[in-house]
């Protein structure tokens, strides 16, 4: 009588736990620019070594920029000055938390990061803000701006 008693109570204290929510889902819009913003992360991040500049450069629109203070390049700029350091330097650049607002064909994508020389470092070197612009071009979203800022 005992044990039925302790099932009972186990049974009902489980069905009454709450259930976690389940993410939002991405419209297939919104999971393509986040797609986009995702590979720029992951072509700039990895072990100190080469990159590939080429699939970095896919992911621009013509006329695209990438902005630091006041520091204004193109994406073929920006792969030329990070060579160097990215083949003599881990480096390993990660969301922590991303918001999508949407307009048709433009999007805009606050993307806060954390920095780290190695991909198992316990704390980042740097955090900021990553601030990147849109717009969807042949059926395609491509960046047209990046703009961060460190922490």
């Amino acid at each position: 009588m005992k044990a039925t008693a302790l099932a009972l109570l186990l049974l009902a204290a489980c069905a009454s736990v709450d259930t976690p929510p389940e993410p939002p889902r991405l419209s297939g819009d919104e999971f393509d620019i986040q797609a986009t913003v995702l590979a720029v992360y992951n072509v700039i991040s990895g072990p100190a070594g080469r990159r590939d500049w080429n699939r970095f450069k896919e992911l621009f629109a013509p006329g695209a920029r990438l902005i630091h203070k006041d520091k204004v390049m193109t994406p073929e700029e920006f792969s030329t000055e990070s060579q160097k350091y990215f083949a003599e330097h881990g480096f390993f650049e990660r969301p922590t938390s991303t918001r999508i607002d949407r307009y048709k064909e433009m999007a805009q994508v606050w993307s806060a990061y954390e920095s780290r020389n190695a991909s198992n470092d316990e704390k980042p070197f740097a955090r900021g803000v990553n601030s990147f612009q849109l717009v969807k071009r042949e059926g395609r979203w491509q960046v047209l701006t990046i703009l961060w800022q460190e922490e």
